[in-house]
């Protein structure tokens, strides 16, 4: 008779960089497999809910191309050419080239790179600690959050917001640049609770009709890079109709009488001719959200990642500070919450160590560095030598072609810690296998709510994966690093981590695996007033000085009030017509779940959406191969023909690995890493481009699947460029 298997249930956390951050139930089978991964019904934001892919985990985890063994490149660069190598003559040969590099143009020539291909603050953060204790170069991490967080900070001088559970407390709920259907499904439980408990009226402001934008009673439908119009025009009907909570503003905000001065040429004709919608759908949503006191604003990233992205959050932050939304529960905005942990990361980080003066390399700009463009390494040393950890940004980073070219460099030595075998691991001297999240003992905290939570080590990995953690002290020793944090183990460092914040302890926290940290109503409110020395909402920012993690002012100057701006390099050109996003796939989160086969099957190839009276006049049907260019390069992929967008706009949700590609060239060979004001970041969804018809037969030869190439080891990938 079989036995039946032992399954045990656990928590956890899922690390990957979605605001949502789940708290997790777990099957254990028989200590050593998992199955079933669902959310935590006791956990009050995840409320049971997890996404597909997540669920799915047991794909990932147990894939048979996962990184089992340390590889050494024994053919050119990017040939996947490797053998197996032992765990210590692979960290050997790291110190040794480390030191190299070092030895000829001193310890900035190190470049240390990662991101959030794990949220956990141990295996993620840990990276910074050798940084710090040997000097190397600096990483200015503005892939991901800085457009976004610089436009909300602007506002409120506090990266912190309503408690998004309130949103089930609103009736009105404004979903703005953000598709959580696909990227935060959480979010949508809140939303249907409000819906069904108060009769909420749900608006979506996008630029395509994505599966959130379906649920809308009403769904406002944008040119990319209009959102400031939008804000604006609304803040002008709620001024000429007295909507506009003027007692609210005297009281919080600090120049009300200029705004409305400044506003009064901002109509809804002027923005209707700029945004595409109708007046009537502008007069609509300024009044539903005028008479709705409890209007509940969730500000997501996706709007952000344009040129003009800081000033369009801005805008969009500024029309609940003018209805006064704030003052009321289940009214207000909220972005993210990553400013109210207060985690105290010392010792993860080392930062009792760093070294003033340091070079800030800009991690956007990667293709840059790596290539010897003298600003980009702020006219430093070249970087000739690399560990990177928890990202893929042959695959994520802006610029591509100049990514891989900068990789392809035979003086750059570069080792990769990963979990499969991605287009920057393929590109390594040295290829590491890593843990994933059940398989070591991490902290994580997270934008999207207000939990600081456990993820616990569940399972033994495979025999020669190694956590984050222990790459980074194994070097350390062999480097000469010094800092009481390389001696210490993972739950040691939470557990310290902890104490030194005042959040309790590991011991505390293992019981339910999470602690809510949530600030009070008031504060949450602003209502003991915002996050400057006045106490009060900034109409009028000094952009140069708000209180966000910068390395200095970048890029043009902005508009000083709330504005439709139209930064330098946005506008289509007669070459480049058509504006280009690239925004999130439902069954990938970034370049992670790639490698897994239920996603593979739902998102089945790379695709770029074009309506259908664009395609027409081109030649362009749907299935067409097609080939979209700009001044950085070309990209071959399939048209799908979708009348779900303005004219003029491309969506190309992504994102496919680059062996997905006929000609092995990703979405990404496209983007820009010119630094947007005000400190920079990447303008993901900001390209113009042209779109062709291949000529007929020059197909021939693609798979179905569009794949010229097979992958080395599986497309898989564990890292995240934190577009959400």
């Amino acid at each position: 008779m079989t036995a039946q298997p032992r399954i045990e249930r656990t928590t956890s956390t899922c690390p990957h960089d979605c605001p949502s951050v789940c708290a997790l139930e777990v099957e254990v089978i028989d200590g050593a497999t998992i199955g079933r991964v669902r959310g935590n019904p006791r956990h009050s934001y995840t409320a049971g809910v997890v996404c597909a892919k997540v669920a799915r985990y047991a794909e990932r985890i147990h894939h048979p191309d996962r990184l089992t063994q340390p590889l050494i490149r024994t053919g050119p660069k990017g040939s996947g050419d490797f053998a197996p190598i032992g765990w210590d003559e692979a960290l050997d040969r790291v110190a040794q080239a480390f030191k190299a590099a070092e030895a000829a143009h001193g310890p900035e020539a190190v470049w240390p790179y990662y991101y959030a291909g794990t949220m956990g603050l141990v295996m993620r953060d840990g990276i910074n600690r050798l940084r710090h204790a040997k000097g190397y170069s600096g990483q200015f991490s503005t892939i991901c959050t800085t457009l976004a967080w610089s436009g909300y900070v602007a506002g409120t001088g506090r990266l912190a917001g309503v408690d998004p559970r309130e949103i089930a407390e609103s009736d009105c709920v404004v979903i703005w640049g953000t598709n959580p259907v696909h990227t935060q499904v959480n979010l949508m439980t809140h939303v249907q609770a409000a819906r069904k408990a108060r009769g909420a009226t749900v608006v979506v402001v996008d630029i395509y009709d994505n599966p959130t934008m379906r649920q809308a009673d009403l769904a406002l439908l944008l040119r990319p890079g209009t959102d400031g119009a939008l804000a604006c025009a609304v803040m002008h009907v709620l001024f000429r109709d007295g909507l506009a909570d003027r007692d609210y503003m005297a009281r919080y905000t600090d120049c009300p009488e200029e705004l409305e001065a400044h506003l009064k040429t901002r109509d809804p004709a002027w923005a209707a001719a700029i945004t595409g919608l109708t007046i009537a759908e502008i007069e609509r949503f300024a009044h539903l959200v005028g008479q709705t006191k409890n209007t509940f604003f969730r500000l997501g990233y996706g709007f952000a990642r344009s040129r003009n992205g800081a000033a369009a959050m801005h805008a969009a932050l500024c029309i609940p500070a003018v209805t006064g939304a704030w003052q009321h529960r289940g009214g207000g905005a909220f972005h993210s919450n990553s400013g109210v942990f207060g985690l105290n990361k010392r010792l993860i980080e080392g930062l009792d160590v760093v070294r003033p003066g340091t070079r800030m390399l800009d991690q956007s700009q990667i293709g840059r560095v790596l290539t010897g463009d003298p600003e980009a390494l702020r006219h430093g040393p070249p970087v000739t030598a690399m560990l990177i950890q928890n990202t893929n940004p042959v695959s994520v980073a802006p610029e591509q072609e100049l990514v891989k070219r900068g990789f392809a460099r035979d003086d750059l030595f570069v080792c990769v810690h990963e979990q499969f075998m991605t287009e920057t691991a393929r590109m390594a001297d040295l290829v590491l296998p890593a843990t994933m999240f059940l398989e070591h003992d991490d902290l994580y905290t997270g934008g999207g709510q207000q939990h600081i939570q456990l993820g616990l080590k569940r399972i033994d990995p495979p025999a020669l994966c190694r956590s984050n953690h222990e790459v980074i002290v194994a070097l350390a020793e062999r480097l000469g690093a010094e800092h009481p944090g390389f001696a210490m183990s993972p739950r040691a460092l939470i557990d310290a981590t902890l104490t030194a914040s005042r959040r309790g302890s590991l011991a505390e926290m293992e019981g339910d695996g999470f602690l809510d940290v949530q600030p009070p109503y008031e504060r949450a409110h602003f209502l003991d007033g915002f996050a400057y020395p006045d106490r009060r909402f900034r109409f009028r920012p000094d952009w140069s000085k708000v209180p966000v993690a910068q390395d200095g002012p970048r890029g043009p100057a902005m508009p000083p009030l709330p504005d439709h701006w139209e930064a330098p390099l946005m506008s289509a050109t007669d070459d480049h017509p058509f504006r280009l996003a690239t925004s999130p796939a439902r069954n990938f989160l970034n370049s992670s779940f790639t490698e897994t086969p239920t996603s593979l099957a739902k998102e089945r190839h790379p695709t770029v959406m074009i309506h259908p009276e664009d395609a027409a006049p081109l030649g362009i049907g749907e299935g067409a191969w097609v080939r979209l260019s700009n001044e950085r390069g070309a990209v071959t992929l399939r048209a799908t023909l979708f009348a779900g967008l303005r004219r003029g706009v491309l969506i190309a949700e992504s994102i496919w690995p680059n062996d997905a590609y006929p000609d092995g060239r990703g979405i990404n060979t496209l983007t820009g890493a010119d630094a947007p004001a005000p400190f920079g970041g990447a303008a993901f969804h900001d390209n113009h481009v042209a779109i062709a018809a291949l000529p007929s037969g020059q197909e021939a030869g693609f798979s179905s699947h569009g794949v010229a190439r097979p992958p080395l080891c599986g497309r898989g990938v564990s890292a995240s460029n934190g577009r959400a």
